[in-house]
């Protein structure tokens, strides 16, 4: 039996009521149709995240680097923005989110390829049985996640990528990478799919019944993504965006190299303020990354919602304290690099968590980032511009791992929802820590091989074509001026 709700971003299915009519004619029923509050929610959620993108991330990262380099960032996530969404509609959404045939347990296929055959009238499956929602705005709410996570990589290599290069490499990414890592974590069929054909089985009354019911269920259960089928839990992006943005960063300027005078020159960040600004908005927009991947306007909604206002607040008295106490003075810039690494620690687990163990992961999460940041590349000599790696893959694994612990029913999670043995109901299946842990490591240990060799492949095949890194002279320079021909600032 798949253990299921491994995000509540899941499944394009529509209505599924007819993959059980062939055998249980009984349960046919009136297809569902999209509540107003629920899509009102969703719209309003991808609103929150495009936000986290344009302008959160944006101000957040051109804070961090120098000022003759702010537009260069500011251009390179608003591109990568307008890039993502196109190439989302184009064939993202289809190869993500759709069957893919023999390739199905890694990536869909291209039956909806610029959105074809989705009109006004689609609806996607949510996490409740005979509830469904506008696929257009599934679609919306998906694409936001497709434009934040290559401008995540962007920090890593900050302030010496070419921007001609950077824009080949987020296409080649989110083709090979992206895509591929939403299909096998997020792509299922919906809860009425395994309920219907659940129920199907449940009513056979003789064995040439029952083995056609059986094959049915088996059938709806295998058309998933294949860290889904896994058992692996990922509610809104741990494994998908996270680790698989953070360590696609750390190849990066692995591969690039180090900033010219990295580490004998300062290269302080040239406005904290415009730091805590974006900070803050990630903060904001990030209660629709998480709350949002629920799908629907409801309790669970609402927990994930808390658990992204406690986590990140752990997360940045944890990093405050801790800084505090090793260099003597607590930063600003610890406090928001504490609150986003303790919303990326919260983001796998935000709907399966209680506030304890939200405030538990983001404590962790602010303590163990702190010393990778503060430590940890300095110790190891590599040069991540904005510490992508440190906060975001290191986050992630923290969540990643922490969810399969704290979704535990004895401390205070939801437990495993179960939709084949009591369908038509949310019940709660069947938890066994050491199992779901192990599930959950594997998942970790899959996105860290599958984005780390396939993007430094992509790295190098960039460089081939177009070449990663400008002049040294353009670098000295400045990216505002020798990429852009402007400055962020006119003094």
């Amino acid at each position: 039996m798949i253990s299921v709700f491994q995000r509540r971003g899941v499944g394009i299915a529509l209505t599924s009521i007819a993959l059980a009519a062939s055998v249980a004619p009984a349960f046919a029923q009136t297809a569902p149709v999209p509540n107003k509050g629920d899509t009102t929610w969703m719209l309003v959620s991808s609103a929150l995240v495009l936000m986290m993108s344009i302008p959160g991330l944006a101000l957040f990262y051109g804070g961090l680097v120098r000022s003759k380099n702010m537009l260069s960032v500011l251009s390179q996530v608003f591109a990568i923005v307008a890039l993502a969404a196109i190439i989302w509609v184009a064939y993202g959404y289809s190869l993500a989110f759709t069957g893919g045939g023999g390739l199905n347990d890694f990536v869909g296929g291209f039956s909806k390829a610029f959105l074809l055959g989705v009109t006004p009238e689609s609806v996607a499956a949510t996490f409740s049985n005979g509830v469904v929602i506008p696929e257009l705005s599934y679609i919306v709410f998906q694409a936001t996640f497709a434009c934040i996570t290559p401008a995540l990589i962007v920090g890593a290599f900050a302030e010496r990528i070419k921007f001609s290069a950077l824009l080949l490499f987020t296409a080649l990414w989110l083709t090979f990478i992206y895509f591929p890592m939403a299909h096998m974590v997020w792509y299922w069929g919906g809860p009425d799919v395994i309920g219907d054909a659940a129920k199907a089985l449940a009513a056979a009354t003789d064995e040439a019944t029952k083995a056609v019911a059986q094959a049915k269920l088996d059938e709806v259960k295998a058309d998933a993504g294949l860290l889904f089928k896994w058992g692996a839990l990922d509610f809104a992006g741990g494994t998908v965006v996270h680790i698989n943005a953070g360590i696609a960063g750390l190849v990066g300027c692995l591969i690039i190299g180090k900033r010219i005078g990295y580490p004998r020159e300062m290269m302080a960040p040239h406005s904290l303020t415009m730091t805590m600004i974006g900070a803050s908005l990630l903060w904001i927009g990030w209660f629709g990354f998480n709350a949002g991947s629920n799908l629907e306007a409801n309790g669970t909604a609402a927990l994930a919602f808390i658990n992204t206002f406690v986590a990140p607040a752990a997360a940045a008295l944890a990093w405050l304290f801790v800084e505090w106490g090793a260099k003597g003075k607590p930063s600003m810039l610890g406090m928001v690099s504490g609150a986003v690494a303790g919303l990326v620690a919260v983001t796998p687990a935000a709907g399966f968590v209680g506030p304890l163990g939200a405030i538990v992961l983001g404590a962790v999460a602010g303590v163990v980032c702190f010393y990778f940041v503060a430590y940890a590349r300095t110790k190891i000599g590599y040069d991540d511009s904005l510490d992508v790696f440190g906060i975001h893959c290191i986050g992630g694994i923290i969540g990643a791992i922490g969810t399969g612990i704290f979704v535990s029913q004895s401390l205070g999670g939801t437990g495993l929802p179960d939709y084949e043995t009591k369908p038509g109901e949310l019940a709660v299946g069947a938890y066994d820590m050491a199992t779901q842990v192990m599930a959950q490591l594997k998942a970790v240990l899959f996105t860290l091989v599958w984005s780390g060799v396939g993007s430094a492949i992509i790295f190098k095949v960039v460089d081939l074509i177009v070449g990663l890194r400008v002049a040294p002279d353009q670098e000295r320079e400045g990216l505002d001026l020798a990429e852009h021909g402007e400055r962020a600032y006119m003094i």
